[in-house]
């Protein structure tokens, strides 16, 4: 018999287990990976970005669902807390553009093996094994049926992730158990997504980067985002930090019409681009218009750039009309990709949906539904924009699921 299983090492499932076994609990945490904290370890591409300087106002407008669920486990486990745990644990933070918090070593693995460090000192029972179906008996967990076995316990904690990067262990089982259980859970889709596009051009210059550009996202006409930074042509479509970002803001894929349009000369206005596209015009008359186009464009553009203005790559710049100038300005300010729909969620950073926040109470983590039985991290129906929210989310639903745990007994 052990106090509470924690189900899934990953940020939250960790932090609820240190949680608990500070208080005493004796805990068993089940991971099948060979390192706890796998997905962790390659947020943020490698770096880890552990959460976002802010207050919680700003967090809360990150959070494009139900983000008042999170208000009491923020007041109790906030960005501060959070910033001030890992560095008590000999991690040191840095903070920076936009509010990202990483780790002054750029290594996602200092935050995971702290984590796992500070398990195995404080007793955390880890065992390398999934979790089947958690057991109940008049309405409140008894115990928890794994690959190996029955594991009789008090409490179990539900920390398995959404359904986005599989291979580290985050396949939707968390649904299907929570399902079992009775709870809702809401569809899911992929967020933090790159993005496929129907447009010819993007397969043409696949594999070409953009960076400093401003990307706007509409939704059915309405501007939804709008950023600058960086962006990626792919053979499906784009991707990059800027598409990632944009994705979150994409919550109807299928039912709206979504289109993107990328200002290419984000640092010049429409008058301050064409007195520069009129200086070059006369003083290189007799160079061609693909040329022009060179030195406005990266070269994998080019092509497109001709055949989306219609203007002749071999048209000497002595003869360019107006039509043609204006014709030339409004694609490097507005260069059109229409978004076809999203790559697969395995694909994804984060899952958008999962398990009912309504179905569970917001001060303990605690399911309103099974006694014993709590939640933390992705698994639950919430997400956030990129920035470090994500992450917080986990840490400040685990660090109340873990100081809530076992308070039944």
């Amino acid at each position: 018999m052990t106090d509470l299983v924690v189900i899934g090492g990953g940020p939250a499932g960790m932090l609820c287990a240190v949680m608990a076994a500070q208080r005493g609990l004796a805990v068993t945490l089940l991971d099948r990976n060979l390192q706890l904290g796998r997905k962790l370890r390659i947020t943020g591409k490698g770096r880890c970005n552990v959460t976002n300087a802010c207050d919680t106002k700003e967090f809360m407008a990150n959070i494009p669902g139900d983000g008042r669920f999170l208000y009491s486990a923020m007041s109790r486990f906030g960005t501060r807390e959070v910033m001030a745990f890992f560095e008590g644990l000999g991690v040191p933070l840095k903070v920076e553009r936009g509010n990202r918090v990483f780790p002054v070593s750029d290594n996602a693995n200092d935050i995971a093996d702290a984590l796992a460090r500070l398990c195995s000192s404080l007793g955390v029972k880890t065992v390398r094994t999934s979790a089947r179906e958690i057991l109940t008996e008049n309405g409140a967990v008894c115990g928890v049926l794994t690959e190996q076995g029955r594991i009789d316990c008090r409490a179990a904690a539900l920390c398995t992730g959404g359904r986005s990067y599989p291979k580290t262990g985050s396949d939707g089982a968390g649904y299907r158990m929570a399902s079992q259980l009775g709870h809702t859970v809401n569809p899911t889709r992929p967020s933090l997504v790159p993005l496929t596009s129907d447009d010819p051009w993007c397969a043409r210059m696949q594999g070409f980067s953009l960076r400093n550009v401003t990307l706007s996202a509409y939704e059915d006409g309405r501007l939804i985002f709008r950023e600058l930074g960086e962006m990626l042509f792919t053979h499906f479509g784009v991707s990059g930090p800027l598409v990632l970002s944009a994705s979150a803001k994409m919550r109807h894929m299928g039912s709206v019409e979504y289109r993107l349009l990328i200002d290419l000369k984000p640092a010049l206005d429409e008058k301050k681009l064409e007195a520069r596209i009129l200086r070059d015009l006369e003083e290189n008359p007799k160079r061609s218009f693909h040329n022009l186009l060179g030195g406005l464009a990266g070269r994998s553009m080019v092509p497109v750039l001709e055949e989306l203005t219609g203007i002749p790559g071999e048209q000497r710049c002595t003869d360019f009309t107006r039509e043609q100038r204006q014709k030339l300005i409004r694609i490097l300010k507005a260069f059109p990709v229409h978004v076809s729909g999203t790559r697969p969620i395995d694909e994804a950073i984060v899952t958008s949906g999962g398990v009912s926040t309504r179905e569970v109470d917001p001060r303990s983590m605690e399911s309103k539904l099974v006694k014993g039985l709590y939640f933390a991290g992705e698994v639950l129906d919430l997400d956030a924009y990129t920035g470090g929210f994500n992450l917080q989310i986990a840490w400040c639903t685990g660090f109340v699921a873990g100081n809530a745990a076992g308070n039944e007994t």
